[in-house]
């Protein structure tokens, strides 16, 4: 018992500090796509450390979220909500690459006929759930919703990418400590969150539960999101105490990380720590050969969210960030 305290001081007074070591926020902003009515809300989340994974007391916790180690960051932004599958069909379709873009950032040039174009569907990717107003995108790989990001970068001249599994994760937690960001209690995760004990077995339009500290939906539940991360189940094992914006390169096509959990999933797996990796029975069903690198015909409970990072890589780095 007292081992067990300890460790609950020391984890307490990390996380206060934690609390007290995030930098100044960045500005949120609301950004448009020009040809269309539809635009991306944006949230700064500002530059900190963070206490990554969670105690090994946590109720339902798996070994892959430890041990818990000290992660900072640099500032960025991130989507208020999941891409939408009004947003990913502008992607899709293609219907609006000539259009101009008024006040485009300079931060990268790139050509808009230079990214790769995703196959329109050949049956329905939500499986009877939907695609209409608000509804979270699902069925995409991981390549796809990392193409998506190439193409929303080409569109605005600002960097867009998935985040990592590090920049979720605190995004998610929004300085708190708790199983969720609203504490350790499932039975209130109704309010915060489509699970299987509310969703009816599906998704539900973004936004409609309530956010965390930072202002962001559906960080538990709805679908579940792609990280940049290939998973590596003993990752965290192999990090040092304090580490500076980890990452973990994808070396294969599977499997990579998802975070947050879906409609389809029990309270356990929809924790701020909860780590998924992918696997290739998500396309189970695909009967093209060789499988679509586009969509999944199996996981539909997957979608993503984007990040705009502020610090460009180089030219050689910044395409890494597309899977490519």
């Amino acid at each position: 018992m007292k081992n067990t305290n300890q460790l609950l001081s020391l984890l307490f007074i990390v996380g206060f500090n934690t609390l007290n070591a995030q930098g100044d926020r960045l500005s949120d902003y609301v950004q448009p796509i020009d040809g269309s009515q539809l635009q991306l809300e944006m949230t700064g989340i500002p530059a900190g450390n963070f206490l990554m994974g969670s105690p090994a007391l946590e109720h339902n916790r798996s070994k892959d979220e430890g041990p818990v180690h000290e992660v900072s960051l640099s500032a960025f932004y991130i989507s208020k909500y999941e891409i939408t599958w009004e947003i990913y069909n502008l992607f899709v379709n293609r219907t609006i690459d000539s259009v101009v873009q008024n006040n485009k950032a300079n931060d990268l040039k790139l050509a808009m006929d230079a990214i790769a174009g995703a196959t329109v569907p050949y049956v329905d990717m939500s499986l009877g759930m939907g695609t209409g107003k608000g509804l979270p995108v699902g069925n995409v790989t991981h390549y796809a919703a990392s193409q998506f990001c190439k193409w929303l970068s080409a569109k605005t001249g600002h960097f867009y990418r998935l985040p990592t599994e590090a920049e979720w994760e605190y995004s998610a937690r929004a300085g708190t400590r708790t199983a969720y960001y609203f504490g350790d209690d499932p039975n209130s995760l109704k309010d915060y969150a489509w699970y299987y004990e509310n969703s009816n077995d599906t998704y539900h339009p973004v936004g409609q539960k309530l956010p965390n500290a930072w202002g962001l939906y559906d960080m538990h539940g709805n679908v579940a999101e792609w990280t940049l991360d290939h998973y590596v189940p003993e990752a965290y094992s192999k990090r040092v105490a304090h580490t500076q914006s980890p990452r973990e390169q994808l070396a294969t096509s599977y499997p990579n990380t998802v975070r947050g959990g879906s409609y389809y999933d029990d309270a356990e797996y929809i924790r701020s720590a909860a780590r998924l990796g992918s696997t290739e029975n998500w396309k189970m069903r695909d009967p093209q050969f060789p499988k679509s690198k586009w969509w999944n015909t199996d996981a539909p409970f997957v979608g993503f969210r984007v990040v705009r990072d502020p610090n460009i890589p180089n030219e050689n780095e910044i395409h890494k960030y597309w899977g490519e």
